[in-house]
C-alpha cells in the first residue's frame, strides 16, 4: 500500500518524519516505495527546521499562516490553526501534486497531535479539503493523544483534543488513535523518549505497507494482505498494535526434520507475538467492540504453517467475536516472527468519551470564569468613573 503522508504541527511533523525514515529503509532493504510523498505543514519555522528525513525544500516543508503568526506558531489556539489551514489549503494541495507517481498512491494519511494548536486545528480542515478534491482515495487521520501530565496541568489540552477528535471523526474515513502515555519509557531522557515514541508509532506500519508492494515472488505471501484489505478494514475509530518474538537464526545441519517440540515452539512464538501486539495496542480498548480487524504475520517462510495461522485467527476471533477478520502472511523477516494487528470500527472508546465529557465541563467553567471576571471589571470601571483621563 502506498501512502501520501502529511504531518501537521510539531507532533504530526515529527511522526511524518518517521514515515519518511521507514520509506528510506524500505527502499534500501527491499527496493519498495511505501510513502512516495511525505510532507510537513506548520505555522512554526523552528519546528520545520528540526526535521531530519523529510526533504528540506519548500514543497515538502510547508509554512502556512506566515502573515498571522510571523512563523512562530499559534500558541495552542486550535481555532486559529483551523482558520489558517482554511486560508492556505491550496498551498498544501499544490505541494501534494508534486509527488512523483501521485496517482499510483492508494490513500492519504494525515498526522497531528490532538492537544496542540496548528495540528489539531488544521487536520480536520485539510481532511475535508482533500476529500473534496480527491474523492476516489481514502483519507485517514492518525491522531496522537496527549500525555497524562499534559491533561492534568494544561486546561486547554483536553478541550483541544475533544474538538479535534470530534471534527476529524466527522470527515475522515478512519481515525487511528495513538495514546502517547502508553509509549513512555521512564528512564529515557526527554529527547530520547520523544524519538523512541515516534519510532514506535511508525514501526507497526512498516510490514503492513510493504506486504502488498513486494515484487519478488519468494516474498509474496500465500495469502497476501494488500491495499484493498486494509481499505476495507479501516473505518471509524481504529487502533493498531505490533508484537514480535525472536527465532533461532541458524538451523543445525543435522536437523533434517522438525519434531513435535519444534512445531509447538513455532506456534507458541506466534501466540507470544500476537499477545504483545494486543497488549501494546496504541490505545486501551475492548477488542469485543471492534467491527473489523486484521492481522499480518511476518516471519521466515519455513517458520509459518497452517496450524500457526489457524491458532492466531482463532485467538483474535475469541477476543473480537463480532469483527470481520482479514489476515495475511508475509515471508520476509529473518530471525524474528512478528504480528501486526488492527482493530477498527470500534463502537466504544472510553478515552474519547472521557475527553468529550471533561471538555463540556471545561467550557462551562470557562464561561463562568469569564462572567465573574467581567463583573469584577465592571466594579473597577464604576469606581473609576469620576477619575479624569490623560487621553
Amino acid at each position: 500500500m502506498k501512502l501520501v503522508v502529511i504531518g501537521f504541527g510539531q507532533c504530526g511533523g515529527r511522526v511524518a518524519d518517521e514515515f519518511a525514515r521507514i520509506n528510506k529503509r524500505a527502499r534500501f532493504q527491499r527496493g519498495i516505495e511505501i510513502t512516495p510523498g511525505v510532507f510537513a505543514v506548520n505555522t512554526d519555522v523552528a519546528d520545520l527546521s528540526g526535521l531530519q528525513n523529510i526533504k528540506s525544500d519548500y514543497q515538502h516543508r510547508i509554512l502556512i499562516g506566515g502573515r498571522k503568526t510571523s512563523g512562530h506558531g499559534v500558541g495552542k489556539i486550535n481555532e486559529l490553526g483551523a482558520e489558517i489551514a482554511r486560508e492556505d489549503a491550496d498551498k498544501v494541495v499544490d505541494a501534494i501534486r508534486s509527488t512523483k507517481r501521485f496517482f499510483e498512491t492508494d490513500a492519504f494519511l494525515l498526522v497531528a497531535g490532538a492537544a496542540g494548536g496548528t495540528g489539531s486545528g488544521a487536520i480536520p480542515i485539510l481532511t475535508q479539503h482533500i476529500k473534496e478534491r480527491y474523492g476516489d482515495k481514502p483519507v485517514y487521520n492518525l491522531i496522537i493523544l496527549p500525555f497524562q501530565h499534559e491533561e492534568e496541568t494544561e486546561e486547554r489540552t483536553i478541550y483541544n483534543s475533544a474538538v479535534c477528535l470530534k471534527s476529524a471523526y466527522s470527515v475522515a474515513d478512519a481515525v487511528l488513535l495513538i495514546d502517547n502515555q502508553r509509549y513512555v519509557r521512564k528512564d529515557f531522557s526527554l529527547r530520547s523518549n520523544m524519538a523512541k515514541i515516534n519510532e514506535l508509532i511508525a514501526e507497526p506500519f512498516y510490514n503492513l505497507l510493504c506486504a502488498g508492494e513486494e515484487k519478488k515472488a519468494r516474498h509474496i505471501g500465500v495469502k497476501m494482505l494488500d491495499a484493498g484489505d486494509i481499505i476495507q478494514t479501516l473505518v471509524g475509530w481504529t487502533v493498531i498494535g505490533y508484537g514480535k518474538s525472536p527465532l533461532a537464526l541458524i538451523r543445525l545441519p543435522f536437523e533434517r526434520a522438525r519434531n513435535f517440540r519444534k512445531k509447538s515452539t513455532e506456534t507458541h512464538k506466534g501466540i507470544q507475538a500476537m499477545d504483545e501486539a494486543l497488549s501494546e495496542l496504541s490505545l486501551k480498548c475492548n477488542p469485543a467492540d471492534a467491527g473489523r480487524a486484521l492481522y499480518l504475520l511476518a516471519a521466515p517462510a519455513k517458520e509459518m504453517n497452517m496450524d500457526l495461522v489457524k491458532e492466531l485467527g482463532d485467538y483474535l476471533k475469541d477476543l473480537a467475536s463480532e469483527a470481520i477478520i482479514r489476515n495475511g502472511d508475509y515471508p520476509r523477516e529473518r530471525g524474528v516472527m512478528d504480528v501486526t494487528v488492527i482493530l477498527s470500527e470500534l463502537s466504544d472508546v472510553a478515552k474519547v468519551r472521557d475527553y468529550y465529557s471533561e471538555s463540556a465541563s471545561f467550557i462551562h467553567d470557562v464561561k463562568r470564569k469569564q462572567g465573574e471576571a467581567e463583573s469584577k471589571l465592571r466594579v473597577i470601571d464604576e469606581a473609576a468613573k469620576d477619575i479624569p483621563s490623560l487621553l
